[in-house]
């Protein structure tokens, strides 16, 4: 036996069964997943939707264009290949929602007296005005573009996310009373602080792209162009044609984006390049995938060394084969081309802000901003989304949003930042009878369904025909049944344990154990299938008659039930944990 024994499991810490929703715990504004899932396969479109509002803030843009950080950490992965489709079964409450309007929170017409400013109106502002409106703020956003949206307005194309879809879920906040100045880009934050506001949230995202400095990059700058800058002129109309054959630099989301707007405006060729492997490109799978089904191939392995310029006119570059590629022998390769995007990376630029106001700027020269509290060395000045901390994903500028809101209104009542709200729990029994639950418990044996595309010859002569079609209803709760319930707990009362083992028994993956206590490491070893996923708590019971103590493997326990429907005292049972973060005025 080790020296120290793990002390039994104290469920009553909000983090713990927190961790188990494995698929809320991994989005950065924790989503409640399971149960909008769950009411999505009730066809309660309204109330699934609201869910995600209170979290996500944007579930029809989220529904098309998140990052899915959810989706590797969804437990049906334990089981088979594919996760349950998370991100899509969130675009189907939003396609198939009524009138929610009426369901948002009510803004007081007595204002607290409090003013706050948000420069750029992209995710992580609209969040913030979205959670200070209802507590009596009044907000004044500033934006150089003529509408509210920031890079997903400016650079995601409008073949994965509509305007309407984004107008309607940004119309929403604005239209709770926010005071916006379009077409207004702030020059000096030194005269923009005279204003006097009692609070400043800058949330301008990364907008400066990294350039390629080659040989060849000025001679022919006239066909070589920064991706995003590129993406940003063909959302406004000002680009409507590419080069017939393009190459894209880069390995990202932006890259992805840019190869497949280029073929929708007459590239015949286009050819992405990466340094590396497709495998260790940072676009997310699906972008790679929807790029090679519009026949765009990805070219491995090769470093730009220059642009070649002849006449005047671009035509190609040439890259250094890497030794792991299927060229090590060659020293060069040409590659034709007449016109080059370059997405190699995005950085933030701040040039409005002076460095004599007192901002301490670190050495990536973004300004230093605590994680915590997202406050500045400018006491009211608070920083979120790409501004803060670097290039993310539309998800991580909503969760800096709330927690950015959160600051502001602490800090606007004179509060400790670092005394703040915590999140709201409850467990709640599912119990209906001895066999039936509150909840659909049967494990569900369908495979990922795939979503209905629109055809490729159509969408890539129009730009701005939406490509995936989502999820009707049916397909649709076919596809929220496959979730696991992973927020039903399985809660074990120790009091009502004769040791029957009969969990044991019916228990799908062996996840139950009756054994002597031990100290961690010798405990998930000595467990009847070892537990080796130490990003798992084991649930550990207290000293039972024998002396045994219960160790189930959180891991890979499906949520099924049977233990409790099996146990012939009720020592277990399925309760229903529901975690909601932490808002701005909670307690």
């Amino acid at each position: 036996m080790g020296e120290q024994i793990l002390n039994p499991t104290d469920i009553q810490d909000p983090e713990y069964f927190h961790k188990v929703i494995d698929c809320q715990f991994a989005c950065p504004a924790h989503t409640r997943v399971p149960e909008y899932l769950r009411l999505i396969s009730e066809e309660k479109y309204d109330d699934a939707y609201m869910i995600n509002w209170e979290s996500n803030v944007f579930p029809g843009i989220l529904g098309r264009v998140c990052d899915r950080p959810c989706e590797p950490a969804c437990r049906r992965r334990r089981v088979e290949d594919k996760a349950v489709a998370i991100c899509r079964l969130k675009r189907v409450c939003a396609d198939h929602k009524g009138d929610i309007t009426k369901r948002f929170p009510a803004i007081p017409g007595q204002k607290n007296g409090k003013k706050i400013a948000l420069i750029g109106g992209g995710p992580a502002s609209l969040t913030v005005a979205r959670d200070l409106l209802p507590l009596g703020y009044e907000i004044d956003l500033y934006d150089d573009q003529a509408e509210a949206g920031g890079f997903i307005r400016s650079q995601v194309p409008s073949f994965r996310l509509p305007k309407k879809v984004l107008d309607e879920e940004v119309s929403y906040i604005l239209d709770m009373g926010v005071k916006a100045h379009f077409n207004t880009y702030i020059s000096s934050m030194k005269e923009f602080l005279k204003k006097d506001y009692d609070a400043v949230f800058i949330g301008t995202g990364a907008p400066r792209g990294k350039d390629l400095d080659l040989p060849g990059r000025q001679e022919g700058k006239t066909f070589i162009h920064i991706g995003i800058n590129w993406l940003a002129s063909v959302q406004y109309g000002h680009v409507k044609k590419s080069g017939k054959t393009t190459l894209v630099i880069g390995g990202g989301n932006t890259a992805m984006d840019c190869c497949r707007t280029a073929r929708r405006l007459g590239g015949e060729k286009v050819k992405v390049v990466v340094r590396g492997s497709r495998k260790k490109m940072k676009a997310s799978e699906w972008e790679i995938e929807d790029a090679l089904r519009e026949d765009i191939p990805i070219l491995e392995y090769l470093s730009p060394l220059a642009f070649v310029v002849e006449k005047g006119r671009l035509t190609g570059m040439t890259f250094q084969p890497s030794p792991e590629g299927p060229a090590p022998d060659q020293k060069e390769i040409f590659i034709p081309c007449d016109e080059v995007l370059i997405a190699v990376g995005q950085q933030n630029a701040f040039p409005w802000i002076e460095k004599d106001i007192g901002l301490i700027f670190n050495d990536s020269n973004r300004p230093k901003v605590d994680e915590i509290t997202f406050q500045s060395s400018i006491k009211k000045i608070f920083f979120g989304g790409d501004a803060a901390f670097g290039p993310k994903n539309v998800i991580t500028a909503v969760a800096h949003g709330h927690e950015a809101a959160i600051s502001i209104d602490l800090f606007c009542r004179g509060e400790d930042l670092l005394n703040r709200p915590r999140p709201a729990t409850t467990l709640a029994g599912q119990k209906m009878g001895l066999h039936d639950w509150m909840y659909h418990n049967e494990v569900s044996e369908q495979q990922r369904q795939a979503v209905p595309m629109a055809s490729k010859v159509k969408s890539i002569k129009d730009r701005l025909m939406e490509v995936e079609l989502g999820f009707d209803r049916k397909i649709g709760r076919t596809e929220a049944l496959r979730c696991l319930n992973c927020d039903m707990q399985t809660v074990f009362s120790l009091p009502l344990c004769i040791e029957c083992d009969a969990c044991v028994d019916v228990c799908p993956t062996t996840c139950i154990n009756f054994i002597q206590n031990d100290d961690e490491e010798n405990l998930r070893a000595g467990l009847s299938i070892p537990a080796g996923n130490k990003s798992q708590d084991l649930y550990v019971s207290g000293l039972l008659p024998t002396g045994r103590v219960m160790v189930k493997d959180e891991n890979v326990c499906l949520h099924c039930g049977l233990c409790a429907e099996r146990c012939p005292t009720s020592a277990w049972d399925m309760q229903k944990y529901m975690y909601e973060t932490a808002k701005a005025g909670g307690k």
